[in-house]
């Protein structure tokens, strides 16, 4: 009878046991054909209309940092684009003088002007590019993000800290826009420009910018007279005089390029200051006219 017990309650358990394992009601059995699909991995990309507290020409995941725009930054984020076509399909990133830099910085320079309210080269700022680091190119990032900074002055471009965003910056009336200078010169040489009120005795005005698309940076180095020519034109214009060979007697021209490395990516946007050199003015030139810019 103990035995007989025993066997029963053995198959009880057994009968349990089976049950446990049989398939839940609506299930196929199969372990394997129903968990959702893994996405894919994505590269990093940075954000953008964010503030950064540093600048750098390589973005890396790892470093990667922003902070609110209220608060003291280097930088603002203005676009993230995307590399396309055989730039996009290359081993490497794009180098200085390729055409994807170039279209990259041709991107960012019209969503700059966007926010902005107007061109930045009229203005202390300064627009970089940044890239994905090598191993995240490798990894398929394709993103270009593009920087927006304040600078301390028309020679020294370095980004200054700031608060608040840029957006708009250019709008109306603002103490970031080019005026008038009081070039300070050591011999025959600019040192630098000291920005005055165009009512203060000053012999140098902003008068605007001009873009050299078609010219390599050492041809560009080689043409200061074509670059003198292209600006004396721009001051004719703000200042409302004849462009004729009376021009050279009422004002000479300052001109300031980009940098290689800018010229290289892109940028080609020459500002253009008109210079009195016999005279100091006490007023702005813009439509000033023959009798208020005379030659002499």
């Amino acid at each position: 009878m103990r035995r007989w017990l025993g066997a029963l309650a053995l198959a009880g358990a057994t009968t349990m046991l089976l049950a446990g394992c049989g398939p839940a009601r609506g299930a196929d059995g199969d372990l394997t054909d129903d968990w959702p699909a893994l996405r894919a991995p994505k590269p990093f990309t940075p954000a953008t209309d964010t503030c950064l507290p540093r600048i750098t020409s390589i973005v890396q995941a790892s470093t990667y940092e922003t902070v609110d725009c209220a608060r003291s930054h280097l930088a603002e984020a203005i676009h993230v684009g995307a590399f396309a076509g055989p730039a996009a399909l290359a081993a490497t990133r794009p180098q200085p003088g390729s055409k994807a830099l170039r279209t990259a910085r041709a991107e960012c320079d019209q969503r700059a002007r966007e926010v902005l309210g107007g061109d930045w080269h009229t203005a202390r700022l300064t627009l970089s590019l940044s890239l994905p680091s090598a191993p995240a190119w490798s990894g398929g990032a394709r993103w270009f993000r593009c920087d927006l900074s304040e600078t301390d002055s028309i020679d020294n471009t370095r980004p200054v800290n700031r608060t608040g965003s840029l957006r708009g910056a250019l709008i109306g009336d603002t103490p970031l826009t080019h005026r008038c200078f009081d070039p300070k010169l050591i011999g025959d040489n600019l040192n630098y420009m000291a920005p005055v009120l165009c009512t203060e005795p000053h012999r140098a005005e902003f008068v605007g910018v001009y873009l050299e698309r078609d010219m390599s940076w050492a041809d560009f180095t080689r043409s200061a007279d074509q670059a003198h020519q292209r600006c004396m034109a721009l001051i004719a214009t703000y200042a409302a005089v004849p462009n004729n060979s009376d021009l050279p007697y009422r004002a000479g021209s300052i001109y300031y390029p980009p940098s290689q490395r800018e010229w290289e990516e892109g940028d080609r946007g020459v500002r253009c200051f008109l210079w009195s050199d016999d005279r100091k003015l006490t007023r702005s030139m813009r439509n000033a006219g023959p009798q208020g810019l005379p030659a002499i």
